[in-house]
């Protein structure tokens, strides 16, 4: 969704989709809407879960995270190919750093355990350069440097959609409030050229 109207706030060029839950983190009715969200941005029926990660920031386990794109998608099996890689494996699973054409079928949702504020480390992003393709570590820089970011904010059953390609960022949290994010990414294709194909990790 290439639009420069906003939801919630938020330009929808830099996050493709906004939309309160209900508050309890496992209602059934929030997975079916997650599910619904994911198939409409990804514009597929197709479009399936194949990643999860609980993104658990408190006071005891603090980060922080530069700005960066996410690349790296898992495959059932490793064989070279152009615009593929660098190779590694990650607990049995071959990843490798993919190209704009694969990066682009994936959306990833985050689903908002706790409230997402100012304070606790939220995700920040750069607007609209999930259309600019994989970018190298200068033009990362140089990009931080020229657009301002925008800090994603979310209350407690809040889900915020966005695509890998999108530059993000996150700071440490410097409140005692936790921030879990259970970060949920979807494909519209199962596999990239002849022998590619994506692993569920």
């Amino acid at each position: 969704m290439r639009s420069n109207s906003k939801v919630r706030g938020f330009p929808v060029a830099a996050l493709a989709y906004v939309t309160p839950c209900a508050t309890s983190p496992l209602l059934p009715s929030r997975e079916t809407r997650a599910s619904s969200a994911s198939r409409r941005t990804c514009s597929a029926e197709a479009a399936f879960p194949f990643r999860a990660t609980l993104l658990d920031k408190s006071a005891d386990s603090n980060w922080l995270v530069v700005w960066h794109q996410d690349t790296a998608l898992p495959l059932r099996e490793r064989h070279d190919a152009p615009s593929w890689g660098p190779w590694s494996i990650k607990d049995g699973v071959n990843y490798a750093h993919a190209p704009a054409s694969a990066l682009e079928t994936v959306l990833a949702l985050r689903l908002h355990l706790d409230d997402s504020c100012a304070h606790n480390g939220p995700l920040r992003v750069l607007p609209g350069t999930h259309t600019l393709g994989v970018l190298s570590d200068e033009q990362l820089h140089d990009l931080s440097t020229k657009i301002a970011p925008v800090d994603c904010l979310a209350p407690q059953g809040g889900v915020i959609a966005m695509r890998p390609l999108i530059v993000h960022a996150s700071s440490k949290s410097q409140s005692q409030q936790p921030r879990r994010v259970l970060h949920i990414e979807y494909s519209a294709a199962s596999q990239f050229g002849d022998e590619l194909q994506l692993a569920v990790a």
